[in-house]
């Protein structure tokens, strides 16, 4: 079943459960984080931006987790196969960050020492993101400042509930935005140029239960210079009303079924090549692995086991109306990530 959400209601009901599960191409539900009756320790809310042209990517996160915040900062060069990831934390914000119950407006920052983080949202499309951190590990310093552009009409919205009372997913992958800018990182000067640069954002709220493990795909580039990527995920939460997959071509959303992933090695060998397939047949991709941005966690009742893999993708996505569209080494990444928290 899939199930799409065609007109703005309030997210939660009164009992602080899904009011409908399903899909939308926008971000119909309406998100008020008064309606949660869960305790605030176990309320995650972020935003994540990544921006990559396949040759280098920044990627930034400012999250409250209730009761833990978390500031990430992410460099990767593919061309050079190393990537350098600090990740600041902070204890118990509770909701103090602040973040936006819509992705449409408000700003967020988040500072400490030594580095400050700044995403403002524009309006009409556009958003801006900057980073400043003095001690980026061995590269010294790294800053930069990005805009993006050229926002799609649709994206990908998802509303799903878990199987226990008062928990939910409510998210939003905005793909395909177009980015200019630059990062100075390590001495070096990268600049993103939009006609090759693009951005997509991971927009969450929810409460979770204790533990969990998810697959998410995501790409954002172009074919014959149209915008075209994907959004391909499961393992969180009940998706019976419906998934998150979707194919996004020149700013219109299409709806995917079931997309299982392939992880060769048992799910351990995450640098071998990976096949992903659909139920639908609309999505039979081939990936080969460049770069495993692996990171593990584990202080007794906290673990966290994340492998985002980025590479390239050669394979085939068939559209609503049956249009083929066939790439070849196109820029992206999958994952597998596994929390107790």
């Amino acid at each position: 079943m899939q199930h799409e959400i065609t007109r703005a209601r309030p997210l939660l009901d009164a009992q602080g459960n899904i009011a409908e599960p399903g899909y939308a191409k926008k971000l119909l539900p309406v998100y008020r984080r008064a309606d949660i009756r869960a305790p605030k320790a176990r309320i995650k809310e972020w935003d994540y931006y990544l921006v990559s042209n396949g040759r280098f990517a920044l990627a930034l996160t400012i999250d409250d987790n209730g009761y833990m915040g978390l500031d990430s900062v992410s460099f990767l060069n593919f061309e050079e196969g190393w990537e350098k990831t600090v990740s600041p934390m902070c204890l118990f914000p509770m909701g103090r960050r602040r973040l936006p119950e819509t992705s449409a407006a408000g700003d967020i920052s988040a500072a400490g020492r030594g580095y400050a983080l700044y995403f403002k949202n524009g309006g009409r499309g556009t958003r801006e993101l900057s980073v400043r951190m003095d001690s980026f590990g061995s590269l010294g310093t790294l800053s930069g400042s990005v805009l993006l552009t050229d926002a799609p009409a649709e994206s990908m919205v998802i509303a799903t509930p878990f199987d226990k009372p008062g928990h939910f997913y409510f998210n939003q992958k905005i793909n395909c935005m177009r980015a200019s800018g630059q990062v100075n990182c390590g001495g070096r000067v990268y600049s993103f140029d939009p006609a090759e640069s693009f951005a997509v954002l991971d927009w969450g709220r929810g409460v979770w239960t204790y533990h969990n493990t998810w697959y998410w795909g995501s790409a954002s580039y172009q074919v014959d210079g149209v915008p075209f990527g994907w959004n391909i995920g499961y393992g969180f939460g009940n998706t019976a009303a419906a998934t998150e997959n979707m194919l996004f071509y020149n700013g219109r959303a299409h709806k995917l079924g079931q997309v299982t992933f392939h992880i060769p090695g048992g799910e351990k060998d995450f640098l071998s090549p990976w096949t992903f397939s659909s139920d639908d047949g609309r999505f039979e991709m081939r990936f080969v692995p460049v770069l495993d941005r692996a990171a593990c966690t584990d202080v007794k009742l906290i673990k966290s086991d994340q492998h985002q893999v980025f590479g390239r993708f050669t394979g085939t996505a068939i559209l609503d109306d049956g249009t083929e569209i066939n790439v070849r080494d196109f820029p992206g990444f999958a994952e597998k990530v596994e929390n107790k928290w």
